[in-house]
C-alpha cells in the first residue's frame, strides 16, 4: 500500500463512521486530502476502532513523521548540563517524553487542523491516543468511557500531569499538563500554576523511570500566558527541581517560534 493509498484508505473509514458525512466526497488534491484526514481525527471522538484500521493508520502516521524528519536526543547538544534547548516540531523528537500543553478534559483539541500543540500531537500519535486519555479520565471520575458522551469523564487539575504511551509518536511516552490560562493581569496565582506543571511533569517522569523530557512552552498561545514569564518560570523551576533533587532526567525546552528561541537563549547563557 502506498502513502496516498493509505489516506484515501483512512479517510473513507472515518467518514463512513458517521453518517452526516456520507455525502462528502474525498478531493483529489494531496495536501486538501491531508487537511481532511487531520480534521476527521480531530473531530473524532474516543470509540473502538478495527485492528486493520489501526494497522493501517500506524504504518500512515509513522511514514508522515519520517518524511518530516527525526532529531534524536542523542544528536543535540546541552546548552547548559542537562540542558538543551531545540527549536523545531515536537512530534518529531525521539527522547524519554514530551508534555502536551493540554486542556482540563485531557481529550486533546476537537477543533480541526488547530494550530495548537494539542491538535498536533494528538494527530500524529493516532486515535489511540484520546482513547487512552478517555479511559485515564474516566478512571479518574470512576466512570466507564461511553461512546457518544464525554460528560462524564472529569477534568484534571491545573498544575497537575498525566502520562500515556506515546503511540506512533518517535518518543516513549506524552505526558500531558493542564497549564493556567491567563485573563487580564497576571497574577501570583496564575505564576504558581505553571510552575506547579514543571514539577508536575518532572516528578511524574522520574516515576516511569523517564531519563529525558522535552518541554513546550507550557501556557503560551492559546492561553495567553506572557511568553518571557513563562520561559523564566520554566528555567527557574527546572533547574531548582534538578538541584533540590540531585535529579540526572534530561531537558529539552522545546521552542517552535523564533521570539521564544531568543528569549530561553537570553535565560540559558
Amino acid at each position: 500500500m502506498t502513502q496516498n493509498q493509505r489516506r484515501i484508505y483512512l479517510i473513507r473509514e472515518l467518514l463512513s463512521e458517521e453518517k452526516q458525512y456520507g455525502d462528502m466526497e474525498i478531493p483529489p488534491d494531496e495536501q486538501q486530502q491531508k487537511q481532511l484526514l487531520r480534521a476527521l481525527f480531530n473531530v473524532r471522538m474516543p470509540k473502538p476502532v478495527s485492528p486493520d484500521f489501526l494497522g493501517i493508520q500506524d504504518q500512515y502516521l509513522q511514514e508522515a513523521l519520517r518524511q518530516k524528519g527525526i532529531t534524536d536526543i542523542a544528536d543535540l547538544n546541552p546548552v547548559q548540563d542537562g540542558m538543551y534547548l531545540w527549536q523545531g516540531d515536537i512530534t518529531t523528537l525521539r527522547c524519554g517524553a514530551i508534555v502536551n500543553a493540554a486542556n482540563s478534559q485531557m481529550l486533546g483539541c476537537f477543533c480541526p487542523n488547530h494550530g495548537c500543540i494539542d491538535n498536533v500531537i494528538h494527530t500524529y500519535a493516532g486515535v489511540q491516543l484520546r482513547a487512552a486519555c478517555a479511559e485515564m479520565m474516566a478512571l479518574q471520575g470512576q466512570e466507564k468511557p461511553e461512546r457518544s458522551s464525554l460528560l462524564h469523564l472529569g477534568e484534571a487539575r491545573t498544575g497537575t500531569a498525566k502520562v500515556t504511551s506515546a503511540f506512533n509518536l518517535p518518543c516513549d511516552y506524552v505526558i500531558h499538563t493542564v497549564g493556567p490560562i491567563v485573563s487580564g493581569r497576571l497574577t501570583v496565582r496564575d505564576k504558581e500554576l505553571l510552575a506547579s506543571c514543571y514539577r508536575s511533569c518532572l516528578e511524574l517522569a522520574e516515576q516511569k523511570g523517564i531519563r529525558s523530557i522535552a518541554f513546550c512552552c507550557i501556557s503560551t498561545g492559546e492561553f495567553h500566558f506572557p511568553n518571557e514569564r513563562a520561559a523564566e518560570i520554566a528555567v527557574r523551576t527546572v533547574k531548582e527541581y534538578k538541584e533540590q533533587t540531585h535529579s540526572e532526567i534530561e531537558v529539552i525546552f522545546n521552542v517552535f517560534k523564533d521570539n521564544d528561541l531568543q528569549i530561553y537563549r537570553n535565560l540559558l547563557r
